[in-house]
């Protein structure tokens, strides 16, 4: 099987290790810097170009596209699917995913868990907004954010409602949610894989810090989950239509409670956590799944 991965970064642990997994099961797996790709879209007959030369054969692809690039990676995307070529994470799964308000309202219609979340846009609805919320202490979350970037922890009303004025005050949308101070500073990242969770970590906040990114300083452990945990995950990943993520999920008093949905989910930290080979388990789905013209969507949406 050929595979493309579109990434901006060759040399990141994730890159390196489904290039290794892929390779060492006798497929050819080539890097593609997704930025530099360029389109020719006709009718009929759509096309990408790579450093002046038309990529084709492609099997499957696998995106890895940064939250930074998201326009633009999934329109390179979507050209491999009019292309045919089966994609590991489809572009319109990608979209819903890394939008954060959407990502909430589709998991919510499908009755998954989540923490309350509140969303306005005029800043005159600041009090309304953190009343339905359950008031202080509030999470005030950047739309645009990733890695615990843009997630401020509001330990009382007045300080949410000035959190909530100074990003209204630079025209960036936010959503409140409820703080699930019972988790303690921790949560659950599942990987999800074609339906099934295949590991799961235990990640923890560094000293003074309630966001557990282990780009921030966290620690992570393998965890066994629970049943509910772990239908919980595989749902969600279905409500995303996502065959490969990442479900972030605390622990609150009434169940798990999912935080976010990570369609481009690193893998360095939980291997290194279980000890369990995930690219390698990925590298398997697509040889059960990739065939030529099978994705749903081909490119719409």
């Amino acid at each position: 099987m050929k595979i493309a991965m579109l990434a901006r970064n060759a040399g990141l642990y994730s890159h390196q290790r489904l290039k290794q997994a892929a390779e060492e099961r006798g497929h050819e797996l080539d890097i593609i810097d997704t930025l530099r790709c360029y389109m020719n879209i006709a009718s009929r007959r759509p096309e990408v170009y790579y450093r002046g030369e038309k990529l084709r054969h492609y099997d499957a692809v696998i995106p890895r596209i940064g939250a930074s690039v998201t326009f633009y990676g999934l329109a390179v995307l979507r050209q491999f699917e009019m292309m045919k070529v089966y994609s590991l994470n489809e572009s319109v799964a990608i979209g819903r995913s890394r939008d954060k308000l959407r990502s909430m309202q589709l998991l919510a219609r499908d009755g998954i868990g989540l923490p309350v979340t509140t969303f306005a846009h005029d800043p005159k609805q600041t009090d309304e907004v953190l009343k339905l919320a359950g008031n202080a202490p509030l999470v005030v979350k950047l739309l645009e954010g990733t890695q615990g970037i843009g997630v401020v922890l509001a330990d009382t009303n007045r300080s949410a409602k000035s959190v909530i004025e100074a990003f209204r005050g630079v025209k960036v949308n936010i959503m409140v949610q409820e703080f699930i101070k019972e988790a303690g500073g921790t949560d659950i990242r599942a990987l999800v894989v074609g339906g099934r969770v295949i590991a799961a970590m235990k990640r923890t906040g560094a000293p003074d810090d309630f966001r557990s990114n282990l780009h921030r300083g966290g620690s992570a452990e393998a965890i066994k989950i629970s049943p509910e945990e772990r239908s919980t995950a595989v749902r969600a990943a279905k409500s995303m239509g996502l065959n490969v993520c990442g479900v972030d999920m605390l622990r609150a008093n009434h169940g798990a409670v999912v935080m976010e949905v990570n369609s481009t989910p690193g893998l360095e930290g939980v291997e290194k956590a279980t000890g369990i080979d995930v690219a390698g388990k990925i590298i398997e789905f697509l040889e059960k799944d990739a065939k030529r013209g099978s994705t749903r969507t081909k490119g719409k949406g």
